[in-house]
């Protein structure tokens, strides 16, 4: 049968519903926010496609175009857009009233229409910038998108052609057709395809990414940010991308040498400003290599009466701020402020009452290295043939007569110690980890299934489940107490891992794995999750109540698993050690018979106190020992209920990373 449908046009407001519009069931598919590319494609382009239309008492029924009809009548209804009112008339083609198929032609309209490929409309994007000199903000107006939804298909259509083919005809996926828009060269784009194709291998998209990376460094990168400039004034080739921040620096030679140009600059400045005897620069600080180095630290000096006044008015003004932060009804970014003013203030105090000592500047030095997204300096190392016995050395703390002053400030945390106390607490919670495998492999599925399938941000940031072990920097990791140490390693040897045979195929290692009973995939799962714990301190219930809740279930009392030892007392001052004694374990009278010893003593007994609580103390002493760890490691279970938890210790700022 044929059917002749007669143009006309039809005012907006003239239009209604048709009953046998297939879609009349589903309301929500005329939703705004469903339409609102289709609204804003015909405010620009005006409607592209007529609408078939039956007359139905008086009024024009929409038999097959009811989107199309809902977008105008939120145009109608937009008083900022220009040039709809019910007055106006649309095209329309009239079907007979007569007619006997009209869901057979609703139906006909909404299936036949092929939905537009992926590459097609990529490539429809870039026509629209190249050719119709479009911008991103024009196009995303006219489709009712965003501007970095259409910034994203922009790079698809630029693509080398012989690729986009290849993605045409199935020899490649989509996904690893995309990863060649890492560069937008299509020289490089079209060499690396040959270089990975030349011997029929299957392309993925992650050998593509890695592959481009070697052919330069985009601007976005923070390498490529921090050197840009240079690298542009040096005229350093630049792949130019339609999107600037998609550019490619393609010298990566250059980049490298400007980069260490300019850390090799702030190390010198670090140098001069600190007096340290030479500064160098790696682009990454290679922990494997700088084991050999040694390292002198800050000690006690006695200040003068200038330097005095500074460190009074710091006081005062710390207990201030002290005051001021315990406000219960201060907001998060004001106690935050406060928070980095403490810090600061804090920092200052100590700049003013340590210093390195002549012998120990002579023979040290500082590396300046890139890390996080910026110029990271450690100071106080010292060369492997430069390194001597330290003894009674200025690194000790100790003064040139053994002896120290008695500092009545409160105890403060170096950020170099600040950051070992948190590797050190990371191992204790991955042995807890390891030893509660059954709470562990709930953690651990948990965070991948909730992930995965919950909306918003991830229920945890403090693990990494993604089979990576997180690096343990630790700078004194052979003298820490070992017991989590141990426990980690007791665990690993009572892991089955009879499946874990290299002689295997991996089919044959994951069928072998699968039959191991639950128990023993509990350890393995806890094992692993527990390998990834990164440092940190004690959580905040507000900031992450999972892990804060999860901790004090596993890790109750940290001392089950870490012991204070002499590589902690000794960085700590000799005023801290007192106050320790006196105040926090009751040993009054033995802080006062050690003030009038050498530091070295007073850790010598701190040392033995800790590894075997003396058969003297009182009940209460020797549970104050047997508790006591720095507040922030400690995590706040039942013993500190009745105590508000410790906010966790935000990462150091400062251009200077003192590693201890």
């Amino acid at each position: 049968m044929t059917t002749s449908f007669a143009p006309l046009t039809v005012a907006i407001g003239d239009l209604v519903a048709h009953p046998a519009n297939v879609r009349s069931n589903s309301p929500e598919t005329y939703d705004p926010e469903n339409i609102a590319h289709l609204k804003a494609s015909i405010a620009v382009l005006g409607l592209l496609q007529p609408l078939m239309v039956q007359k139905l008492d008086g009024k024009y029924a929409v038999l097959a175009g009811g989107r199309r009809h809902a977008a105008l009548k939120e145009l109608v209804a937009d008083k900022a857009a220009k040039g709809f009112t019910a007055k106006t008339k649309i095209d329309c083609r009239l079907v007979p009233e007569d007619c006997d198929v009209t869901t057979a032609l609703s139906l006909a309209e909404n299936i036949t229409q092929a939905p537009m490929n992926a590459i097609d409309e990529f490539e429809a994007f870039a026509r629209m910038m190249e050719v119709d000199s479009q911008t991103p903000e024009t196009i995303a107006k006219t489709f009712g998108t965003t501007v970095a939804a259409v910034k994203g298909r922009l790079r698809y259509g630029l693509i080398h052609p012989e690729i986009r083919a290849a993605a045409r005809g199935k020899v490649i996926t989509l996904d690893t057709m995309k990863a060649f828009a890492e560069h937008p060269s299509q020289e490089a784009q079209h060499e690396v395809f040959e270089a990975l194709t030349k011997d029929g291998g299957y392309l993925q998209a992650y050998t593509v990414r890695q592959a481009l990376k070697s052919r330069g460094v985009q601007v976005s990168d923070d390498i490529g940010a921090f050197v840009r400039a240079d690298y542009e004034a040096r005229g350093g080739a630049v792949a130019a991308d339609l999107l600037d921040e998609h550019s490619v620096l393609e010298d990566a030679a250059l980049v490298e040498t400007i980069l260490l140009e300019k850390l090799g600059a702030a190390a010198e400045e670090a140098r001069m400003r600190l007096g340290f005897a030479w500064a160098d620069a790696m682009v990454r600080y290679d922990y494997a290599t700088m084991a050999d180095y040694g390292r002198v630290y800050p000690g006690p000096i006695e200040p003068d009466e200038v330097t005095q006044k500074r460190i009074d008015e710091i006081t005062a003004e710390l207990e201030k701020l002290q005051l001021e932060m315990e406000d219960e009804g201060l907001e998060e970014g004001a106690y935050n402020a406060l928070y980095e003013r403490v810090d600061a203030l804090e920092e200052e105090a100590r700049d003013l009452q340590e210093a390195y000592s002549a012998e120990d500047l002579a023979r040290s030095g500082v590396i300046a290295s890139w890390s996080g997204g910026q110029v990271t300096l450690h100071v106080g190392l010292v060369r492997p043939e430069d390194t001597v016995k330290e003894e009674g050395a200025r690194g000790s703390s100790s003064g040139p007569t053994g002896e120290e002053a008695l500092d009545s400030g409160e105890i403060s945390y170096p950020a170099s110690l600040a950051e070992d106390l948190k590797t050190e607490r990371a191992m204790a919670l991955g042995a807890a980890m390891a030893l509660h495998p059954e709470a562990t492999l709930d953690l651990t599925l948990f965070k991948l299934v909730s992930d995965v399938l919950a909306s918003g941000i991830s229920v945890t940031h403090a693990i990494k489940i993604d089979a990576r072990k997180e690096y343990r920097n630790h700078a004194k990791m052979d003298e820490i107490d070992e017991t989590s140490l141990e426990q980690v390693a007791a665990a690993h040897e009572a892991l089955d891992l009879s499946w874990l045979d290299d002689t295997r195929a991996p089919a044959d290692q994951f069928a072998a794995f699968r039959a191991l009973e639950a128990g023993e995939k509990a350890k393995l799962v806890a094992y692993a999750t527990a390998s990834t714990t990164q440092s940190c301190f004690a959580r905040d219930r507000q900031r992450d109540s999972l892990m804060h809740a999860f901790e004090i279930e596993i890790m109750p009392d940290i001392r089950a698993h870490w012991t204070p030892n002499a590589t902690l007392f000794n960085r700590f001052k000799k005023a801290w050690l007192l106050k320790i004694l006196g105040e926090d374990l009751g040993l009054a009278q033995e802080a006062m018979t050690l003030a009038s010893s050498s530091k070295k003593e007073i850790v010598a007994f701190c040392d033995k106190l800790f590894a075997e609580p003396f058969a003297t103390l009182t009940d209460a002493q020797r549970a104050a020992v047997g508790a006591w760890c720095p507040p922030m490691m400690q995590t706040a279970g039942v013993a500190f209920d009745e105590a508000e938890p410790a906010a966790e210790t935000p990462e150091p700022y400062g251009d200077i990373a003192q590693a201890a």
